[in-house]
């Protein structure tokens, strides 16, 4: 448990909470005793979505930081990712020293906190919303609720 801003989170809660939620929906998920910053993933995924490799990306990237415990905050890392997604090494490295999605992903955080997002993934279809990671049906059903709109 920490303290941060007078709450106090029980990681050890949130975490078993993850890995049921894995479990249920067939996701390996690995035990981590390590959090890390992923801002330079994600604007590093955010590149490999321009490129048509953005899913490959995340999926890998999911499986190295959830299940391998590994800092995707890594340059090292992030590099192999890039690499074993068949993107270019050299305009990889050149995304993540020159931060060149920053300005992006900070538009897509902005976007976020006007929506009233407050956990990852939160889904949209319309004015309704579906938080967390969710079975098919359940996506299915949302999706359905928006035809109508």
């Amino acid at each position: 448990m920490f303290t941060k801003k007078g709450v106090t989170v029980d990681v050890q809660k949130i975490t078993d909470k993850l890995k049921t939620t894995a479990e249920k929906l067939g996701l390996e998920f690995g035990s981590r005793t390590m959090t890390y910053n992923s801002r330079l993933a994600q604007e590093t995924g955010l590149w490999a979505e321009t490129e048509g490799k953005g899913h490959q990306f995340h999926i890998k990237a999911f499986r190295t930081y959830f299940v391998h415990g590994l800092n995707i905050g890594n340059h090292d890392v992030l590099m192999n990712l890039i690499e074993s997604c068949g993107l270019d090494p050299v305009k990889g490295m050149e995304v993540i020293k020159n931060r060149l999605f920053s300005n992006a992903v900070d538009a897509d955080w902005n976007l976020s906190r006007t929506r009233g997002v407050t956990a990852v993934p939160t889904f949209f279809v319309g004015h309704a919303r579906l938080v967390g990671a969710q079975p098919y049906d359940a996506l299915k059903k949302l999706v359905e609720s928006g035809i109508a709109l």
